[in-house]
């Protein structure tokens, strides 16, 4: 296990796979790769960003060292999260199908999760997701970027529609579950428009989504140099104003202020949603069991 410094409503992190096959083309994990000793990598083939998206790697013990550890002794039941650098539900679960054999061990220790995924792949765990919602809490929570779906194949090109994500958020209601939005992160000149804003904000209410984060686009290490290349071949146009956005580093601050002001504030009040993704956590899950300084992952 490593652990990586952040704030989080949660200590544990349990990734299944490493790469994920949704491709998006905005992934800040694209990092992560280099932390794995490949063959190809001993024998000095240099391994680019896009076998991120293309070469996944299983961690078929998961089951096994899981409940190695949740059945350890003294050990809280602590709120776990499915996929914080990959998509747990990506393509290649439908072949190792690991997923339902870590739902039943949390089912077993009554153990609280998140799951956020860009899929519907999920569903096939409904009922194993329903029971685990009557004895422990469960998130499920659905990143969607833009209701445009030939922006949406273009930006996340082997995820399920957004309206697919959506039915799959309104299915969840019929549990426990709460069920939440992310927005993010929010692409400048493809999906920051005010129409697309709205159309995602009308559709969270439709569903009753018990909150909504919105971001817009952070740049850091791999992906920043990825990002830009793929705008300057696929969007030329806009390029050079998106480097001139992000040319101090970070996101230029007008641009964010007025996102916020002027877009995302009065929708939030408009259709009287909720940006608190800690209510229902601290409202399901003692204090003692919530922890929010570091990440730590399988």
């Amino acid at each position: 296990m490593h652990s990586v410094s952040g704030i989080f409503p949660f200590k544990w992190d349990i990734n299944v796979y490493r790469g994920c096959e949704h491709g998006c083309k905005y992934c800040y994990a694209l990092y992560s790769h280099q932390y794995l000793k490949s063959e190809t990598e001993s024998a000095g083939e240099v391994i680019d960003i896009g076998n991120y998206y293309r070469h996944i790697y299983a961690k078929t013990n998961i089951a096994e060292q899981l409940e190695k550890e949740l059945s350890r002794p003294g050990r809280k039941r602590e709120l776990v999260n499915l996929g914080g650098v990959c998509d747990s539900y990506q393509p290649a679960e439908k072949e190792f199908e690991l997923l339902p054999e870590i739902l039943k061990l949390m089912i077993k220790y009554k153990n609280p999760i998140v799951i956020s995924t860009k899929s519907d792949l999920i569903l096939r765990d409904f009922d194993l997701i329903d029971e685990l919602s009557q004895v422990a809490f469960v998130n499920i929570v659905s990143t969607i970027t833009t209701m445009d779906e030939k922006i949406r194949e273009i930006i996340e090109p082997a995820g399920v529609s957004s309206e697919n994500r959506f039915k799959v958020l309104k299915k969840f209601k019929e549990t426990n579950a709460s069920i939440g939005v992310h927005t993010m992160p929010i692409l400048p000149f493809l999906t920051d428009s005010p129409e697309n804003l709205e159309h995602i904000f009308s559709k969270t209410k439709e569903v009753e989504a018990d909150y909504i984060l919105v971001c817009p686009l952070n740049l850091r290490s791999q992906t920043r140099k990825y990002y830009f290349e793929w705008i300057q071949n696929q969007f030329p146009h806009f390029y050079e104003p998106t480097r001139l956005l992000y040319k101090h580093g970070s996101l230029d601050k007008a641009y964010t202020s007025h996102l916020y002001q002027k877009i995302v504030g009065p929708l939030f009040q408009k259709y009287a949603l909720s940006d608190d993704y800690m209510k229902p956590i601290i409202q399901n899950i003692p204090s003692s069991e919530i922890r929010q300084k570091t990440l730590f992952d399988f």
